[in-house]
């Protein structure tokens, strides 16, 4: 834009400068008229001078002597003034056309700058919009065509902005939705490499961000099962839709995923969305709901069976053989107490999941617990002749229900008594943290098997179905358990070791 200020400076002051050039010869070829005249003007007036000074000298002069005196005169003086008058006008002419040079370029600057001034702003306007800076304003004046050209450049800017924090809101929007949402979701170029992750994407497949981002879905070690849905996306490249069953880190995982070709404009394929919503609890609830239709039915099914059976033979006459009759009429009523423990299990249990189940929380020391729990439990200790080990590292107060606290504890101690071998010790240990009281039993029984210890807090759900059953469990004590501890915003952890044992700790918030 400078540039094109010069040339069109310049441009002007070569034109004014031939104009006024052009004057200045047609005035040089007028010079010698104004000559002649301003000669015969000057020769009359110094023809009249000479006169009076011939009259008032008396000077007697022959016609012929004045004439030549004049004569004379006359050339000295229009030699003399003929000098004079030419400096002088080309002096002033000079000065004229000098004056009016300047007069007309600075005009000409001016004119120029009004012009070109304006052009350069809204041009330097422009540029910063193109590169981004929507915030630049144009702040040029000028002619009308000049400001409405500033006010449309303005107006655009605006626009642009506005566009621009919309469009910065969206995608705020987006990004937060797409990495709080709760299933984990993929995006892959037509290329095969990943584009776009969310969190849960990152977490479920423990994979950082950097490791996916730009990396073709195939060198990732997915799932096969994942593979093969994308690969069918890809072929077929319509909508689709499969429960997949992973296995990730040693723990399976079934995932509702969905699967769409990601379409842009004018139909242009860009690639696939990959959708995985997790319904591992869902699948498992289902099961429990399953197996514990099934296993109610078959733990009522086995004493109701019996019963039913041995009242049919006293009905056919066995009860007139009177040990006959002791003995059918104990394994009844010892049926009878299995159906009634079943269902108070079952109550009890219906009861803690109830919404607005409460506990009448009281500081309450784990010793003071313990001691009683191991008065409740020497009996059956004993008739394994087996015996406790207790461990008090340092005694813990703890927000807890007394009643609710015995039961867990008891139900602890029991199972690891009925799952051990007779003459072994039953370790229990107390202990504390930062924020957590411990409670440790610690038995030397058959152990669980890993696959297996996710699964003992699930209703009716036994380790050793024979040995639980002869105990007279029901398998929804650590359902019960579990629960419970839930309740008092604890965690329960279980670590065991086939033949050598198993541990479980119950973590409980102390009191402050």
């Amino acid at each position: 834009m400078n540039a094109m200020k010069n040339r069109l400076f310049y441009s002007f002051i070569f034109v004014i400068g031939s104009s006024l050039a052009v004057l200045g010869l047609f005035i040089g070829q007028l010079f010698p008229f104004f000559i002649d005249e301003y000669i015969n003007e000057a020769s009359k007036v110094s023809e009249q001078k000479l006169d009076q000074i011939i009259e008032e000298q008396q000077i007697e002069l022959t016609t012929s002597q004045k004439e030549a005196l004049i004569n004379t005169y006359m050339i000295d003086v229009e030699a003399e003034s003929l000098k004079d008058t030419k400096k002088k006008i080309y002096m002033i002419i000079s000065a004229l056309l000098l004056g009016g040079l300047v007069i007309m370029g600075l005009m000409t600057y001016r004119v120029a700058s009004n012009f070109i001034n304006p052009i350069i702003n809204i041009t330097k306007t422009a540029r910063e919009l193109s590169k981004g800076n929507y915030r630049a304003r144009a702040f040029a004046n000028g002619p009308r065509t000049i400001v409405e050209l500033r006010n449309s450049i303005n107006i655009l800017a605006r626009n642009l902005q506005d566009i621009t924090k919309t469009r910065a809101i969206e995608e705020e929007r987006l990004k937060t939705l797409i990495e709080n949402m709760g299933s984990a979701l993929m995006m892959i170029d037509r290329e095969g490499n990943i584009s776009i992750v969310n969190k849960k994407f990152q977490t479920l497949f423990e994979l950082p961000k950097e490791q996916l981002i730009g990396k073709n879905f195939m060198m990732l070690g997915l799932p096969k099962e994942l593979e093969q849905f994308i690969d069918h996306v890809f072929l077929t490249e319509m909508p689709y839709r499969q429960q997949l069953m992973m296995e990730i880190a040693d723990e399976e995982y079934y995932e509702q995923v969905y699967g769409a070709p990601v379409v842009g404009e004018h139909g242009r394929w860009l690639g696939v969305v990959i959708v995985m919503h997790d319904v591992s609890e869902l699948v498992r609830l289902e099961q429990v709901r399953k197996d514990f239709v099934a296993n109610v039915s078959h733990e009522l099914r086995t004493p109701i069976t019996s019963i039913k059976g041995f009242s049919e033979t006293l009905l056919d006459g066995a009860f007139k053989d009177e040990q006959m009759l002791l003995s059918f009429l104990t394994i009844i009523y010892d049926e009878s107490n299995r159906i009634q423990v079943l269902v108070n299990d079952l109550l009890e249990l219906s009861k803690i999941e109830r919404h607005g189940f409460t506990l009448e929380v009281t500081p309450t020391k784990l010793q003071d617990i313990l001691i009683r729990v191991v008065d409740l439990t020497s009996s059956q200790l004993e008739s394994k002749n087996m015996q406790f080990n207790v461990e008090i590292e340092q005694d813990a107060v703890i927000l807890g229900d007394v009643n609710r606290l015995m039961q867990i504890f008891t139900n602890l101690i029991n199972n690891a008594i009925a799952y051990s071998k007779e003459e072994t010790t039953v370790t229990l240990r107390i202990s504390a943290n930062k924020e957590h009281g411990i409670f440790e039993v610690r038995d030397e029984g058959i152990g669980i098997e890993k696959a297996e210890i996710a699964r003992i807090f699930e209703r009716f759900y036994r380790v050793d179905r024979a040995r639980s059953r002869n105990s007279g469990g029901t398998g929804l004590g650590l359902s019960i358990v579990k629960h419970l501890i839930e309740a008092h915003n604890g965690k329960i952890q279980v670590a065991s070791e086939i033949g050598k044992g198993t541990s479980i700790k119950v973590f409980l918030p102390l009191s402050n």
